[in-house]
């Protein structure tokens, strides 16, 4: 089995810098594609996930609601380089709403979350995305989602 390596835009030290989210709701590992339009990012789902307890005892399933705000969580870094380059860092955004999400199948414990995003449409200080959650090339989750921008300190 050959491990494909990806290059690594925003490791985890940097989307910590970069989103206000920690354990157990960082739901994004490593961002490996920002452009002015889209982001792609990876989360690793592990058997450690606090949610599992209960997200079905005897059948763990990763919560839709969660692989939606991992969606949000990766539109985050559109548009920027990591912060510590101080160079086009996106403005900070969160999760507004979601609209016509999908979920295609379980995500469990071992998947590996490909979340892939893109503005389609800014709208003042709110933006409409468009994103897809992959495991192993296939749809899991899909939709859209507003996402409004948080106004600087």
């Amino acid at each position: 089995m050959m491990i494909e390596k990806r290059k690594v835009i925003f490791d985890i030290e940097a989307i910590k810098r970069r989103l206000p989210h920690r354990y157990p709701f960082l739901l994004v590992d490593r961002i490996i594609e920002s452009t002015e339009t889209t982001a792609v990012g990876l989360k690793n789902v592990t058997v450690n996930e606090p949610y599992f307890s209960g997200h079905f005892p005897g059948e763990s399933i990763m919560p839709g609601t969660l692989i939606a705000e991992s969606m949000a969580q990766t539109a985050a870094f559109i548009g920027g380089l990591p912060s510590d380059k101080n160079v086009n860092e996106p403005p900070r955004r969160v999760f507004l709403s979601g609209l016509q999400m999908q979920f295609k199948r379980p995500v469990v414990p071992g998947n590996t979350l490909h979340i892939t995003v893109e503005v389609i449409k800014v709208m003042g200080a709110m933006a409409r995305c468009r994103g897809n959650c992959r495991v192993d090339g296939e749809i899991v989750a899909r939709g859209e989602f507003n996402l409004a921008q948080v106004p600087e300190d």
